[in-house]
């Protein structure tokens, strides 16, 4: 068996879901532009130069969906993927996709970004498994806190690991891996996987593939 691991912001997406979803909610005057999208983009800028607090920005992410019910939320998710995602899948994702599950390789998208944004994007996308970042719930509504451990930079192996052991599989269970991602952040568990691929990658990860001969490709 081999298992084939998918970064979705910046990698299979040609942008970043987590970005795009606060700003459809302000534009949809859920949320006040004059004091969310400054910190929008600021936690943006942050997240691309390595320096991003998950915690905090965790905090800012997943409050909103705790002021809302879940029906609500359901809807403007549904808009949104209409209006922001589905024009932002990188062109080169589906064959990427498809060439692994031909393969009948293990395909999970791991993702920082939250489930409630992701999970419809990766059935978008074809791919049966999802490693998110779990907003916390309670009697079914958001309590617009995180629930366990956010899969983010060294996370995302923790998280990987924990869903290999629920499903009954290690790392020894493969031949191969690889991983798909654009960013830095993701470095830990590039270095961890026999293939690590960077996509169109941010100037830290491309001068990190260059120097270990990693391979660099574009989605786009």
């Amino acid at each position: 068996m081999k298992l084939a691991l998918f970064d979705l912001d910046n990698t299979l997406l040609a942008g970043d879901s987590d970005f795009q979803w606060a700003q459809f909610l302000i534009e949809q005057s859920v949320l006040d532009r004059e004091i969310y999208e400054a910190r929008n983009v600021e936690f943006y800028e942050q997240y691309k130069a390595g320096t991003l607090d998950i915690h905090e920005f965790l905090n800012f992410q997943l409050k909103p969906l705790s002021r809302h019910p879940r029906k609500q939320l359901n809807a403007w998710r549904t808009s949104f993927l209409q209006q922001k995602i589905i024009p932002i899948i990188a062109p080169g994702a589906r064959e990427l996709i498809a060439k692994h599950q031909t393969e009948k390789d293990l395909c999970i998208i791991i993702t920082a970004t939250n489930s409630f944004v992701t999970a419809p994007i990766a059935q978008l996308l074809g791919i049966n498994h999802l490693i998110a970042t779990e907003p916390e719930l309670k009697d079914g509504e958001f309590t617009g806190r995180v629930s366990g451990i956010p899969s983010f930079r060294d996370g995302k192996i923790t998280r990987l690991e924990q869903w290999l052991d629920q499903n009954n599989l290690t790392w020894l269970s493969f031949l191969e891996s690889w991983f798909y991602s654009d960013s830095l952040n993701d470095l830990p568990l590039l270095e961890k996987v026999t293939h690590p691929v960077a996509v169109d990658p941010d100037i830290t990860l491309h001068q990190h593939a260059q120097k270990n001969d990693w391979p660099i490709i574009s989605l786009r």
